[in-house]
């Protein structure tokens, strides 16, 4: 069995991605939808194994969007109307990938314009889960 934080790698064409799933609670006041607790996150991080720069697609917990905890086993993500995706698959890790803005993609791999100097990109999970279940319910 492997560890739970270990990277694990996909290979597309001729890149290599290392990627991990982590469940987080951002330090601060940050509150859960009308709970009183901390807000809730899981967060998909994608590294180029070539560059290292990192993609991470971050998914909140708000109204009608549900991440893992109480609710959902570990590295899950849902929404009502739309289902659930299980951020621990290396199939739907790929869909996100292939997902991901065609931008956001060439600069982790050192294609187009330069990134940023941290290499490091966050985006909202919420649009590209959308588009993912709308391809699956369409």
């Amino acid at each position: 069995m492997r560890k739970g934080h270990q990277l694990r790698r996909l290979v597309v064409g001729k890149d290599v991605w290392l990627w991990s799933v982590r469940h987080r609670h951002p330090p601060g006041p940050e509150q859960g939808p009308g709970r009183g607790l901390p807000e809730c996150r899981e967060v998909l991080s994608l590294h180029h194994g070539a560059t290292r720069a990192t993609v991470r697609i971050v998914f909140r917990e708000r109204p009608g969007r549900i991440v893992a905890g109480a609710y959902l086993p570990g590295g899950s993500v849902a929404a009502r109307e739309r289902g659930m995706l299980n951020l621990h698959e290396p199939g739907v890790v790929r869909r996100f990938l292939d997902a991901l803005p065609d931008g956001v993609r060439d600069a982790a791999r050192g294609d187009g314009p330069r990134p940023s100097a941290s290499r490091e990109t966050e985006l909202e999970g919420w649009p590209l889960f959308d588009a993912l279940t709308a391809a699956d319910h369409g």
